[in-house]
């Protein structure tokens, strides 16, 4: 049954990879993001998909968002909290606005994107509400401490949002990669690369189809009894 899906961060990457999938498996897909307009047209004009810009790490600008792509494309019936960045660097030489972009975009949004569309999905009795944290926020990683703890939290958020919406046919779960083969990890200089590989047991990076692919499923009737769960895709690297 086809489904209204929001994808932050959906125009590059892991995002893209998830709008493309939930499309192909006929639901009707938006994408936000936040600052790269050639690559959004660039996807648009690929896909189909409309692209919305607006930070998420802003509630005002999150909700006005929300309102114009339901306004466009109908109520929102799954959304995927995806956008995320990083501001790397030792904690002891972190600056606090690097402590708090990373914590606006990729823990504050997790609010300012779902609760515009938390009431709509309990009153509709349906929502799947996919969050993409991170290996890190399960493990840690030494200069990531602003991003390893933003995405442990995205962790604790998913754990008791699915407690509470849970009997309202809402559905709350996480997802964390491991390194996946996108432009970002491709940036990453060829010998920390080869080190990254060299610790994974499967003996590659990811793909992002394979992120996108657990996306749909946890979006279908079939993910239906999967809620306040996390779920590792990592090629084995960290096993919780």
């Amino acid at each position: 049954m086809t489904k209204v899906a929001l994808v932050t961060g959906g125009t590059r990457g892991i995002g893209a990879a998830i709008c493309k999938a939930l499309q192909a498996a006929g639901h009707k897909v938006a994408a936000s993001y936040a600052g790269n307009d050639e690559a959004a047209a660039r996807f648009k004009a690929e896909t189909g998909i409309p692209v919305y810009k607006w930070d998420v790490g802003d509630y005002d600008a999150c909700a006005a968002g929300i309102a114009t792509v339901e306004a466009e494309n109908g109520p929102i019936d799954i959304l995927v909290n995806n956008a995320g960045i990083t501001r790397d660097g030792f904690f002891h030489k972190m600056t606090k606005e690097h402590w708090s972009e990373v914590i606006r975009t990729n823990l504050d949004s997790l609010f300012n994107m779902t609760r515009p569309v938390i009431e709509g999905m309990r009153a509709r009795g349906f929502g799947r509400i996919v969050v993409i944290s991170s290996i890190n926020g399960q493990k840690g990683q030494m200069g990531q401490v602003n991003y390893s703890a933003a995405k442990a939290g995205d962790i604790g958020f998913v754990k008791a949002l699915a407690q509470e919406n849970a009997n309202k046919g809402i559905t709350v779960n996480a997802i964390t990669p491991g390194y996946i083969g996108t432009d970002m990890v491709a940036a990453m200089p060829e010998a920390a690369l080869q080190r990254v590989v060299a610790g994974i047991p499967v003996g590659r990076l990811g793909k992002p189809e394979e992120i996108a692919q657990m996306v749909v499923w946890l979006a279908s009737e079939h993910g239906a009894f999967a809620t306040g769960a996390t779920f590792s895709i990592n090629g084995g690297q960290y096993m919780a």
